[in-house]
């Protein structure tokens, strides 16, 4: 595979990841209905509803601050753990959108893995 092709692609991915989770994030912390429901019925509280927001939000963000990729791609990785659990635990079977971006969080921090490692 070309470099480019490599560079561009993990670029697009990264941009995707940022605007799935920048959308998801801003309608946690705006309070969309949808969002109030699906913490209400995890049962953990409305503020976890808020912590997740910031967690994805920030996590986007982190996606492009140089030398910090690797932590912004775990934690959304780490959420959409925690997403697919509560979908297949709680929720209902309709994890698959969560477990892709989480496969493709996963992806960028396999891509960037050097910044843990030395």
């Amino acid at each position: 595979m070309s470099s480019n092709v490599q560079k561009y692609g993990l670029l697009a991915i990264k941009a995707l990841l940022t605007l799935a989770f920048v959308a998801a994030g801003g309608a946690k912390l705006a309070g969309a209905e949808m969002m109030e429901q699906t913490f209400e019925a995890v049962g953990i509280g409305q503020w976890f509803r808020y912590a997740t927001g910031v967690i994805e939000i920030g996590g986007a963000a982190l996606l492009w601050v140089r030398g910090r990729e690797v932590f912004g791609a775990g934690l959304l990785l780490c959420t959409m753990v925690g997403a697919v659990l509560a979908h297949l635990l709680i929720l209902g079977p309709s994890a698959v959108p969560a477990l892709v971006l989480g496969v493709l969080a996963a992806f960028v921090a396999y891509q960037y893995r050097e910044q843990i490692t030395g």
